[in-house]
């Protein structure tokens, strides 16, 4: 089964040239948006300028857009030619919403609080709150964490919460890009998870299933 998966920063570009999610775009809605997008940005419309840092501009973010276009399409048949996955297991529409549910981090690399935080935080204490960029879902720290040295393994101890109307699929992007190479584990609502994309969204989708109230694992 092929899976395709999108980085932070490309999620962030498809919203930027398309418009939308990636999850949120239509085949149709693609073929359509492309099509304009090759039309505005095609190379051969700057050739008119003398300055080659125009031209060259151009040419990238025509590439930018052309690659996009063709992962966005591969995942829209990749996931017609699998089976929704959410389909099968939940239903048409499903909704997944938790208040404070425990994720716990193992790793032996120092900085990995700053490769999901940022530089901000020169040591987190439980009870930071950081909000995860480009959703309204929060990350509550639940033990005091400092990274000591290279070697010693410790664990990032946390709660999320999230509302039906946050992306599971924006989040876990920023978790698995955030986590992978430098997380040795990842416990999710007290169940041993590998560290994969879809495993851990899985996951998180059968203890999250039409939690909509309060709760903690």
């Amino acid at each position: 089964m092929e899976h395709i998966i999108f980085t932070p920063d490309e999620r962030n570009k498809i919203a930027e040239y398309f418009g939308k999610k990636p999850e949120e775009i239509t085949l149709e809605e693609l073929e359509l948006k492309h099509r304009e997008l090759r039309a505005r940005y095609h190379p051969d419309k700057f050739e008119k300028y003398s300055d080659d840092i125009v031209k060259e501009l151009a040419r990238a973010k025509f590439t930018e857009i052309e690659s996009l276009a063709e992962k966005i399409k591969k995942k829209l048949l990749a996931d017609k030619k699998n089976g929704s996955i959410d389909n099968e297991l939940f239903g048409l529409n499903p909704q997944f919403a938790f208040n404070k549910l425990k994720i716990e981090i193992i790793t032996k690399e120092k900085d990995l609080k700053y490769y999901l935080f940022g530089t901000q935080y020169r040591w987190l204490e439980k009870g930071d709150k950081y909000t995860i960029k480009g959703t309204k879902a929060t990350i509550i720290i639940d033990a005091n964490y400092s990274g000591r040295t290279i070697g010693f393994t410790e664990g990032i101890k946390m709660y999320l919460t999230f509302t039906e109307s946050d992306s599971l699929e924006e989040i876990f992007a920023w978790l698995f890009f955030n986590i992978v190479g430098y997380a040795t584990s990842i416990i999710i609502g007290g169940k041993s998870v590998k560290i994969d994309y879809y495993e851990m969204l899985l996951a998180v989708k059968q203890k999250t299933f039409l939690k909509l109230g309060s709760g903690e694992a």
